[in-house]
């Protein structure tokens, strides 16, 4: 009689439905957050500001994983080609989220296709540097030198593609400066080369810039931002020069996981990514680290389509190939 009863139930639990099992807690396991850059630049030193406040947020391991190269489109290649659970993210920026796709039409995934998006992290503008033995100084330098020495200079970027790479190509658009690009493999090896004199100009993030620039190792020539940045107010914007009127272009960094991530994970990740902006002790970092802290609560979809549309005009304007 007994083994009756125990085959009974056994069949009654056997029958019930799937949902009504216990399911998994996420996260369960440590989750992975990669970074397309070598460490020390830029969206390296967000990703480790977000992965110790997810980390918190989560109660679960969070490690990032650089894997750079292709102006971060390696390492979101490779998060759009993973499993859709929540345990492999992106920490993405505008440079691989859209430029990359706009100038590589081979490139396996769509930045607004391919991620599910969980937050914009910060905005930021970029920083126009030089090295120290340049001998240029200011903004009004900067545009003379160029424009009285056309093919003599180069600038570099993390990458063709790369935000900094349009950075540079509406410079030299709107000032009608002739100026040569050199793409790098991410920032760390672009800043050795500026601190070095190897190269006379690049792009960089103020994360990354902010240090140099105020241990003399670099010059801040101008800011892509419409106004001046307060960490920096010694630098003064882009357009503030008359040949660049109206110059305006920012970077940004997010993140984002595979197409397909269940409702209930993604839910999950965007309410964690939120408190970690709203966490006065995370979005001190995060401003330190010379970003602008984003709300949590903007549409981060539909912010990636319009800058795709954006960037897809200025690579038009900007004759980018």
């Amino acid at each position: 009689m007994k083994r009756l009863h125990v085959a009974f139930v056994l069949a009654f639990v056997l029958a019930l439905p799937w949902a009504a099992w216990p399911q998994e807690r996420f996260p369960s396991k440590p989750i992975k957050l990669v970074v397309g850059y070598p460490p020390g630049g830029s969206v390296d030193v967000v990703g480790r500001i977000l992965a110790e406040g997810l980390a918190q947020k989560l109660d679960a391991a969070v490690v990032v994983e650089n894997v750079s190269g292709a102006a971060g489109a390696i390492g979101a290649a490779r998060v759009a080609a993973s499993a859709p659970d929540g345990y492999t993210l992106l920490v993405g920026s505008s440079n691989e989220l859209v430029g990359t796709g706009i100038l590589n039409r081979e490139q396996k995934y769509d930045g607004r296709r391919d991620f599910t998006p969980i937050g914009l992290t910060v905005s930021a503008p970029l920083v126009l540097v030089t090295g120290s033995r340049s001998g240029v100084r200011t903004l009004d330098e900067f545009v003379k030198a160029v424009k009285s020495n056309p093919g003599r200079f180069s600038y570099g970027s993390p990458g063709v593609g790369s935000t900094m790479h349009f950075a540079g190509e509406l410079v030299k658009h709107r000032a009608g400066l002739f100026i040569l690009h050199i793409p790098y493999r991410g920032v760390s090896p672009l800043t050795t080369d500026l601190v070095a004199n190897s190269i006379e100009f690049g792009f960089m993030s103020p994360p990354a810039a902010m240090p140099l620039i105020q241990s003399g190792r670099l010059v801040g020539i101008g800011v892509s931002g419409s106004q001046r940045l307060p960490s920096l107010p010694q630098v003064p914007a882009l357009a503030e020069h008359p040949a660049l009127g109206g110059y305006e272009l920012t970077g940004w960094i997010g993140l984002l996981a595979p197409r397909g991530l269940p409702v209930d994970v993604e839910a999950r990740l965007i309410q964690a990514h939120r408190a970690v902006l709203q966490d006065p002790v995370h979005r001190k970092k995060l401003e330190d680290a010379g970003g602008q802290p984003a709300t949590g609560r903007e549409d981060f979809g539909r912010f990636v389509t319009e800058e795709t549309e954006k960037y897809v005009s200025l690579a038009d304007f900007a004759k980018v190939k």
